[in-house]
Parts: structure tokens; sequence; C-alpha cells
């Protein structure tokens, strides 16, 4: 037997990392869920944009009448079949209160008022009047238009 001294020590050899190609399977699964995922929600984006630009081809083809009047009242239809979407009851509404719903939620922290106080008043008797200003009929226009896309989409 050898002296304790006499004897040749090395150092611990480690193995060599693993290579980083290819990875695991658990990479390639991670990989596939998040592939899967991003398209999903592009999908999502993509139908959810066709569905906006559609609701906005259906208002301007419906308010594509020549009397300003039919205009107004082509829009407060609009409006009317828009708002069952988020309420079964609120095309029954008439006057202030049908305005005040249009209006939206008074806890917003900027609660709207373009439709009891502004341009938007124009849908309670705009339809019935002979003639209506052509720089009214484009701000109502506006603010409809914004509100039936915002009905469509769910938001009270």
């Amino acid at each position: 037997m050898a002296q304790p001294d006499q004897l040749v020590l090395r150092d611990v050899h480690v193995p060599a990392a693993p290579p980083w190609w290819p990875p695991a399977p658990g990479w390639w699964i991670v990989l596939a869920a998040v592939f899967a995922a991003a398209l999903v929600l592009l999908a999502w984006s993509h139908r959810r944009r066709k569905r906006l630009q559609a609701w906005q081809k259906l208002f301007d083809e419906a308010c594509a009448l020549p009397l300003a009047s039919a205009q107004v009242a082509a829009m407060s239809e609009l409006l009317r079949r828009a708002a069952r979407k988020v309420d079964p009851h609120a095309d029954t509404l008439e006057g202030e209160a049908w305005l005040r719903f249009l209006d939206g939620d008074a806890s917003r922290k900027k609660p709207r008022s373009d439709f009891t106080e502004g341009a938007g008043r124009r849908l309670l008797d705009g339809g019935y009047r002979r003639d209506v200003d052509e720089n009214q009929l484009a701000i109502v226009k506006s603010v409809a238009r914004t509100r039936f896309l915002e009905l469509m989409a769910g938001q009270r």
C-alpha cells in the first residue's frame, strides 16, 4: 500500500453543461402554449375589429338618407336596437329617461351629458322636424355613432 504522501490526487471533474439546443420537452410545450395564446389573441382582435367595422358600416348606411329628419330617425332607431343589447327594457324608455340612458352611467369618472344637455337632444324631436340644421346634424351623428358603437360593444 502506498503512503498517503505518495498518492496522486486529482481535482474533481465536473461533467460538461448540457447543450442549449435542442431544448427539453417542457420548453417545447411552453413555446407551443405561448404560440397558441398569441394566435387566439390575434384571432380575437381580428374578429373584434371586423365586428366594429361592420357596425360602423351599418350605422353609416342607415344614416345615408337624403332628408336630415330621416337621418335623425334612423339614428334613433339604431340606438334603440343597440340599447336592447345592454338592457332589454331600454328601448321602451321615452323622453328624458331615454336621453339619460344614452348618456350612460352617472357613476363614471367623467359623466357624459351629450344627450341630456348637448346636441343629442335632437333625437327627441329631430325625426319629426321639417328642417334640421346641417351643423347640428353632423354633431348628433358623431355623438350617436360613438354611443351606438359603445352599446353594441356592451358598454353601459
